[in-house]
């Protein structure tokens, strides 16, 4: 027996999420419609104001409803250090795992010219502006320890030499090939004050 074309639509839809395949989509759906359906209708709601009305930072490109994000707007922050990385959730995992002060600057990736990324979809462009006119003194670059992030990393340490920035990269603690979000806060914070300068 096959389903109705609503509830078939509405496990597709799920399936677009990281993790989420056929059964684990299957499962939700009957969940929600079966269980829930107040939770169904917060999360329509929820999903369709974060679609519309999130966008990005204009300073540092992190998810934001406002020109500037909260951090970038708050006033006790240390301007002169800027973190680089790759995802928000690696600003997340910093944030609660370090006590870093300054600003960051979010890639939302990682160069990968097989992939077509590139330093353009990357916002170099914005990351350059800002090594120009922010006085910036400190770059820390916190992309993952993967080939993708060595070579960004090795990218951005590239753009802080031209405007004699110091730049620095996270080193031990991040096992090669892990990824800053899956990362426990103590070995976190111990890379991520590890660092070492990249030459």
């Amino acid at each position: 027996m096959s389903y109705s074309p609503l509830l078939i639509s509405l496990i597709e839809s799920l399936r677009c999420m990281p993790g989420i395949g056929v059964k684990s989509a299957q499962r939700i759906a009957f969940h929600l419609l079966e269980r829930d359906r107040d939770g169904a209708k917060n999360l329509s709601a929820s999903l369709m104001s974060a679609a519309n009305d999130i966008g990005h930072c204009r300073k540092c490109r992190m998810f934001s409803e406002q020109e500037f994000c909260n951090i970038c707007s708050a006033s006790g922050r240390d301007g002169k250090s800027i973190c680089v990385v790759e995802s928000p959730a690696d600003v997340m995992a910093l944030e609660d795992a370090t006590g870093y002060r300054g600003l960051y600057f979010i890639l939302m990736g990682h160069l990968s010219p097989i992939d077509g990324v590139g330093p353009g979809e990357l916002g170099m462009n914005i990351l350059d502006q800002r090594l120009q006119e922010d006085r910036i003194t400190e770059v820390i670059i916190a992309t993952n320890s993967t080939v993708e992030g060595d070579a960004t990393a090795h990218y951005v340490a590239e753009m802080a030499a031209e405007y004699q920035i110091s730049a620095s990269r996270i080193a031990h603690g991040i096992p090669l090939g892990g990824e800053l979000e899956y990362s426990d806060s103590g070995t976190l914070s111990h890379a991520f004050y590890g660092r070492r300068t990249i030459e």
